[in-house]
Order: structure tokens, then C-alpha cells, then sequence
């Protein structure tokens, strides 16, 4: 395992939120990060659908840490914004969110992340985001 991902690994872990969804870091690449979540009625909204907040979580952190694998040494980073958009409910057995890294600087990153549901064998695009990642010392 590369330093980057281990300290990716470390710093998921310490996420209280991410353990408290019940949330996995699946890999790590440069300039790419997937977090999946399975599906549970504790994260589900009055229609059973899982809640929007869970599927938000999971796409920020993933392109949160995409762009911590290309922010220069010694920072950290957190969301600066971001837009979500939910192309259909969310509806499946597991969740994965993948953050891809579109431009980065010294400052800043834009990232873009995708939500997609499994069902049965079928993968379908639940969410998609645009942010705006902030590198900060660390």
C-alpha cells in the first residue's frame, strides 16, 4: 500500500460519520477514490429509498479523498461546495461512490462524483456531483 493510500485508509477510519453509515473505502487510485455503502433501513427517508444525506456523504468524501491524492504534502482538505444532482431514487442493495479528480492546484481541486446503485446484477446512476475540494494545512 502507497503512503497516500494508507494515509487516506487512517484518515476514513477516524470518520465517525462514515463509520456511523456503515461506509467502506473499496480503493484508492491517483485522482480517484470509491466508497461503497449497503443498504440499510436506518439510512432510508419515509419511502424507503435511502436518505439523500447518505448518498451525499459518500459521493463528498470520495471526491474529497481523489482530491487528497493530488494535494501537495503536508495538507489536508476539506469541501469548499458542491451540487448534487439525483437522477432517480435510491433504490439497491449497495451504493458505490466514485470521486474522480478533474483539475487540480495548489489550492484548490474540482472533482466530479457518481452514485450508483446495485440491484440484483444491474448498476444505475443515482446521483451525480460537481465540487470544489480546498486544500488546507494539514
Amino acid at each position: 500500500m502507497s503512503d497516500t493510500q494508507e494515509r487516506i485508509a487512517a484518515s476514513f477510519k477516524a470518520q465517525g460519520l462514515m463509520a456511523t453509515l456503515g461506509a467502506q473505502l473499496v480503493s484508492v487510485a491517483d485522482g480517484e477514490v470509491q466508497i461503497e455503502l449497503p443498504f440499510s433501513t436506518q439510512l432510508s427517508q419515509q419511502r424507503g429509498y435511502v436518505h439523500a444525506g447518505a448518498i451525499t456523504s459518500i459521493v463528498d468524501s470520495a471526491c474529497g479523498y481523489a482530491a487528497l491524492t493530488k494535494a501537495p504534502s503536508g495538507c489536508d482538505v476539506v469541501t469548499a461546495e458542491f451540487k448534487i444532482n439525483f437522477v432517480r431514487p435510491a433504490i439497491g442493495e449497495r451504493f458505490l461512490a466514485t470521486g474522480k479528480v478533474q483539475a487540480s492546484g495548489k489550492l484548490l481541486a474540482v472533482c466530479t462524483g457518481e452514485v450508483r446503485a446495485l440491484s440484483g446484477t444491474e448498476w444505475k446512476v443515482v446521483a451525480i456531483m460537481q465540487a470544489t475540494i480546498v486544500n488546507i494545512s494539514a
